[in-house]
């Protein structure tokens, strides 16, 4: 028979690799880790509306918050990607870096992932569903956010050098040569350019991993930190203020990357729109 519980321990299971499915209303499945990512998208929605309903001179409070890590994110991509650059594209960057650290932040509220359906058993409560997971702890959000910059991707480059250039940017040969030289480099720039074809669809797989390998391991990690007898909550400690630090520094790796995959096939173009200025 199914319980719930108000604070579950999982005594002897490791968290699911995916997420679990709640329900399917009208036929459209809903898992734990999408009623996160709404939570955390609702909850981004109204911070910004509360910040920005009486924008002050001086600011205060939400509005001071929100600018500062505004300014901040938008002076850092300035000064890796350039003025014209970052003015078109940083509401992507500026975007995904506040939802990814917002949601892996949410993930380590106490009850997400440890509140749910389960039922006793001699060893204690069985933890079987979860009503919570972390958004960033299911692979099918990270890729989509991945699979989106990937889009993105190419509008910004077919934006900035056109059908043509961005043809040349992957293989057509750099610098100046003649003869059979310039044949050859022709030969080795193509070669190289289908290398670099392949590196980019690899791109959304690496980026999507990386970050749902680390918070996946960092709530393993804490859950199995919690099945330590006595003194679960102080060997937790620790772990807990290091998954914020982690969290922190995937969502800078996730925008800092995608940032520079799309400074290095815009680049060209920037440093002429700078010359030109």
């Amino acid at each position: 028979m199914l319980t719930i519980a108000a604070l579950a321990e999982p005594i002897s299971h490791g968290l699911s690799q995916k997420a679990v499915e709640l329900g399917r209303p009208l036929g459209f499945p809903i898992t734990n880790s999408m009623v996160v990512t709404w939570i955390v998208a609702l909850g981004l929605i109204v911070f910004a509306q509360l910040a920005t309903r009486k924008m002050a001179d001086v600011s205060s409070g939400p509005q001071n918050l929100l600018e500062w890590l505004i300014e901040g994110l938008y002076g850092l991509l300035e000064s890796m990607m350039g003025h014209h650059l970052v003015e078109r594209t940083f509401w992507f960057f500026g975007s995904v870096f506040i939802f990814i650290l917002a949601a892996n932040w949410v993930g380590l509220i106490p009850g997400v992932g440890s509140m749910g359906w389960g039922h006793y058993t001699a060893e204690g409560f069985q933890l079987e569903e979860p009503f919570f997971r972390g958004a960033n702890a299911d692979v099918n959000l990270t890729m989509a956010m991945a699979l989106t910059f990937f889009a993105m991707w190419i509008v910004w480059g077919l934006r900035a050098l056109g059908p043509l250039g961005f043809f040349k940017e992957l293989f057509a040969p750099k610098g100046s040569t003649t003869g059979v030289l310039k044949l050859l480099m022709y030969v080795v720039f193509f070669a190289a350019g289908l290398l670099e074809v392949v590196s980019i669809l690899f791109r959304p797989v690496s980026l999507s991993f990386r970050l749902y390998g680390n918070v996946f391991a960092g709530e393993t990690m804490l859950e199995t930190m919690a099945q330590v007898p006595y003194i679960a909550w102080l060997v937790q400690i620790p772990f807990y203020f290091l998954e914020l630090l982690v969290g922190l520094v995937q969502a800078l790796v996730f925008m800092l990357l995608t940032a520079v995959f799309t400074l290095l096939i815009c680049q060209h173009h920037e440093e002429g729109s700078a010359a030109h200025d």
